[in-house]
């Protein structure tokens, strides 16, 4: 039954983006409010025929803006940019990406053209250069606190799962939670794609993240709906239960 109803949902939510892509247009960029300063863009891909969203954040700051991985569509960084512009009237400042996979880091040195600050942790620079995957301007070597605009973020590396670099960011002021793909959504009812992953680790991190974040009012995974502390929960059923199998 949760498999139906997931499938609805997906139907639900893209079917103007499969026409769009039988049309071979761009697929269009969403943009949800969270909360008065946090906002999810929703960026896709094309995965065997079908649109596959992916999450990234901003947040508006006395600054200017702070975004959280870059659109997965390099074709949406520029629209991305010039909207939050208009809507705002804030330029976007700082980039964090939380892993290397191209989802959270082909618009780095598009970001970078634009003047936008871009950073990763130093293990994700390393799988990036590696892999000749889009790298950003600026390191660091562990757990950083970025203060700006009068908000903190928070980077954390809980451990290896769904990639070897996957971290995280904490947002205290907001008591949320940006998970990235470590972190599966709600509605999800299985692990999916897990090339490259390590479910053992992966559960034993995901444990971690139970245990530091148990006051999470929002969790922000990297794909689909976002949640609450319960999405932590459920993110450890599934690998539980993928195990199992």
């Amino acid at each position: 039954m949760k498999k139906v109803v997931f499938i609805f949902i997906i139907m639900l939510t893209f079917s103007s983006s499969s026409s769009l892509l039988k049309s071979k247009e761009h697929i269009p960029l969403y943009i949800r409010q969270l909360t008065d300063s946090s906002y999810v863009f929703i960026t896709f891909q094309d995965v065997n025929g079908t649109p596959y969203p992916s999450n990234g954040m901003y947040f508006l700051t006395g600054e200017g803006v702070v975004m959280l991985d870059t659109p997965w569509d390099t074709n949406q960084v520029k629209p991305l940019l010039d909207s939050i512009q208009a809507k705002h009237n804030q330029k976007v400042k700082l980039c964090i990406s939380t892993h290397s996979h191209d989802d959270r880091t082909i618009g780095l040195e598009i970001l970078r053209k634009y003047g936008v600050r871009t950073y990763t942790s130093f293990m994700t620079d390393s799988l990036c250069k590696v892999n000749g995957d889009k790298r950003a301007e600026f390191h660091f070597l562990k757990d950083t606190t970025f203060n700006f605009g009068g908000l903190g973020f928070e980077t954390y590396y809980p451990g290896v799962g769904h990639s070897k670099d996957n971290l995280v960011i904490w947002v205290p002021d907001l008591k949320m939670l940006y998970g990235g793909c470590l972190i599966k959504s709600d509605v999800a009812y299985n692990m999916g794609n897990v090339e490259g992953a390590d479910i053992d680790s992966w559960i034993v991190t995901m444990n971690k993240l139970i245990t530091k974040y148990p006051k999470a009012k929002y969790v922000v995974p990297g794909h689909f709906k976002y949640g609450n502390f319960t999405t932590l929960q459920h993110t450890l059923d599934l690998l539980n239960e993928y195990k199992e199998k």
